[in-house]
């Protein structure tokens, strides 16, 4: 048996697409919403889903695929939050840069 606490299931990355795009939490703002900034340079207020909110600890500087509300709209919905070896394969496949990752944490 493992030791060292829950192993995270492996499964597929999940990709942006055309209804969800890459953010990086900037700030904590409570009550489940976080601020986030997108790669495409849009500042969203991220809902914390109740299932992930218990599952999963987000932080500041964290990659987050975000799922906005609607076209006029500053909300959106947290998909996943991607860990190390994910945010590698983003930068190798393309979706995200190191410099947008160094300017905004």
């Amino acid at each position: 048996m493992a030791r060292g606490g829950r192993q995270r299931q492996r499964g597929e990355t999940p990709y942006p697409d055309e209804e969800t795009t890459i953010c990086i939490a900037q700030r904590l703002l409570g009550g489940g919403f976080i601020e986030v900034i997108c790669v495409d340079g849009t500042k969203l207020k991220a809902r914390i889903p109740g299932k992930m909110r218990r599952r999963i600890w987000i932080r500041e500087g964290d990659v987050l695929l975000v799922a906005p509300w609607g076209e006029g709209q500053d909300k959106g919905d947290i998909v996943y939050k991607y860990f190390r070896d994910e945010i590698k394969k983003l930068i190798n496949k393309g979706y995200l840069t190191e410099e947008f990752l160094e300017e905004v944490t």
